[in-house]
């Protein structure tokens, strides 16, 4: 009856079944919640950031990095942003390439992909929990789920784990698909928490808790990566972009460096006041340049109540050094519910960059989160799970 079966319904599941439509074949979808799309209904806050102008490689997480080049070569951001034209979800940039729907929400994004599974005859079934899966002698899959409480059992050819990541759980997000990629033998990436906000604990703790709401530019750099964006002080740690970012790339038991002026050097800016008006206080500079909450706080590391005209070798050096060498040790991170995504999952190796199928286990493809590909944040993500899916689609 099927020429492939999708397990999940989310953006690359979506996709995949759509584009699979468009080639004239026809797929179930097994889906655990009771709709479609969880995930893309609270991305971005419920607008979902749909795609990225300027999506390379360069901004994915992968132990290959050039794996997701052919997916992004047969399915480009231009692909993206004709198909929602064609269905009448025009995009707007919000900042740094991040194209959101100009007049539309999450939701229309969703409607789009079930209408047009309607409309090619696509199958969607919701409340089903796949079980198990194995593979029979002839080579076809036997699927084994749950629907509504009652096993079923369906057998395919193709079989398509489209099922996510480990965030969010109250989404339905689950391991099935590292289960089923290590049921069959293929490596898996160990998974952690990406886009994820960092915790701080210990004596630094209470300052980080007081500064709470207070967002500030920086540049965030480990020795691997920096990124020039917001942090947010929250009363647990760090968030913001910057933060999230570049919680894809930390490690355990690694520090962070925070430049607080990224733009400006402060020694050239106490220079320059003093020299106008050497009686202002650091206190009141600082004031100008941050919030004056975050410039009181930094009392605790600076002297902040002597004038610029009073500061010594020694004072300058301690500003300049905290101004832009500014260090933090997380001690974690606030885990899959808090995460974007996850990084890690289904090696590359495993998979043919060219289809996405399963060298080891014909007929059976991979797409979207649950593969070792993980992009940046403002909607790269979103961009490789449209791509997998169209992939996969051409080759199911």
């Amino acid at each position: 009856m099927y020429d492939a079966v999708i397990i999940g319904a989310g953006a690359c599941g979506l996709m995949c079944a759509v584009q699979a439509g468009f080639l004239g074949k026809r797929v179930l979808i097994l889906e655990r919640n009771p709709n479609a799309g969880a995930k893309i209904l609270i991305s971005g806050g419920g607008r979902c950031n749909y795609t990225n102008l300027y999506t390379a490689a360069s901004n994915f997480v992968s132990e290959n990095e050039h794996f997701c080049k052919s997916a992004f070569s047969q399915w480009t951001v231009e692909d993206t942003i004709t198909f929602f034209e064609t269905y009448g979800i025009y995009g707007k940039e919000k900042k740094l390439g991040q194209l959101f729907p100009e007049n539309n929400k999450a939701r229309d994004i969703v409607d789009v992909f079930v209408s047009l599974c309607a409309d090619l005859g696509q199958e969607i079934r919701y409340d089903c929990e796949v079980t198990s899966v194995a593979k029979e002698a002839q080579g076809d899959f036997e699927v084994s789920f749950l629907a509504e409480g009652r096993p079923s059992v369906i057998r395919t050819a193709r079989l398509v784990v489209a099922s996510g990541g480990l965030p969010v759980k109250k989404l339905g997000a689950s391991d099935f698909g590292l289960r089923i990629a290590r049921q069959f033998g293929l490596r898996v990436v160990k998974p952690a928490p990406a886009l994820v906000p960092l915790t701080v604990t210990g004596r630094d703790a209470d300052w980080f808790a007081q500064l709470s709401g207070n967002s500030v530019f920086c540049r965030v750099s480990n020795e691997r990566i920096s990124f020039e964006e917001n942090i947010l002080f929250t009363h647990w740690g760090l968030s913001g972009p910057a933060i999230l970012q570049i919680s894809s790339y930390w490690e355990a038991g690694e520090s962070l460096e925070i430049d607080l002026l990224p733009s400006s050097r402060i020694l050239a800016l106490i220079e320059r006041e003093r020299n106008e008006n050497g009686k202002k206080l650091l206190l009141t500079l600082l004031a100008s340049l941050y919030s004056r909450k975050f410039a009181e706080a930094l009392a605790k590391y600076l002297p902040v109540d002597k004038n610029l005209a009073s500061l010594n070798k020694a004072d300058l050096l301690q500003i300049e050094q905290l101004i832009h060498h500014f260090k933090v040790k997380p001690a974690g991170d606030k885990g899959y519910d808090k995460a974007e995504v996850m990084r890690g999952g289904v090696a590359t190796g495993e998979l043919s960059s060219k289809t996405l199928e399963a060298k080891k286990v014909p007929g059976l493809f991979f797409g979207g989160e649950c593969v070792d590909v993980t992009g940046w944040l403002g909607g790269y993500n979103f961009q490789w799970a449209w791509a997998s899916g169209f992939v996969i689609a051409s080759n199911i």
